[in-house]
């Protein structure tokens, strides 16, 4: 499923969310807050960051409009779109999963593979092509579930 979202003007936080015995605490990087004009918004440098991080076993979070990337200590990284509930891996244990994600200067396309849910601290995953269900412990979903 192709989802089309035009770039326009947000407010892009980035939060750190640092692992300390299964427990996320969001802290800020640089400045925290920043205003991102639409031309200079690229989805692409939020992946690059985002994969480097679960290469590094790093957990973060980035929010960009209704999007989330986050990354876990446990390698894993994802792209959520929170308003409609679409999911796409972007790594998993540290390794780079394949995904496609279209870009222009004005709109991005990303091709979601499933859709998640929260339930408490469990992130569950649908494959759409396949309707595997997984269920994922240690991800910040305290965070996520606070952002829907």
């Amino acid at each position: 499923m192709w989802s089309a979202i035009g770039v326009f003007p947000l407010i892009a936080v980035r939060g750190i969310a640092v692992a300390r015995k299964a427990r996320w605490r969001p802290t800020k990087r640089g400045l925290g807050q920043r205003i991102v004009e639409g031309a200079s918004f690229r989805l692409a440098e939020e992946v690059r960051y985002i994969t480097r991080r679960a290469a590094n076993h790093d957990g973060r979070v980035v929010t960009i409009g209704q999007l989330t990337l986050f990354s876990s200590e446990s390698g894993d990284a994802w792209i959520i779109d929170r308003d409609d509930h679409m999911a796409l891996r972007l790594a998993s244990l540290g390794d780079p999963e394949p995904f496609h994600i279209e870009e222009t200067d004005t709109s991005f396309a990303i091709d979601w593979k499933g859709h998640y849910r929260i339930d408490g601290a469990a992130f569950v995953y649908t494959d759409r092509n396949t309707g595997r269900i997984t269920t994922v412990l240690g991800y910040p979903t305290d965070l996520l579930a606070q952002q829907e």
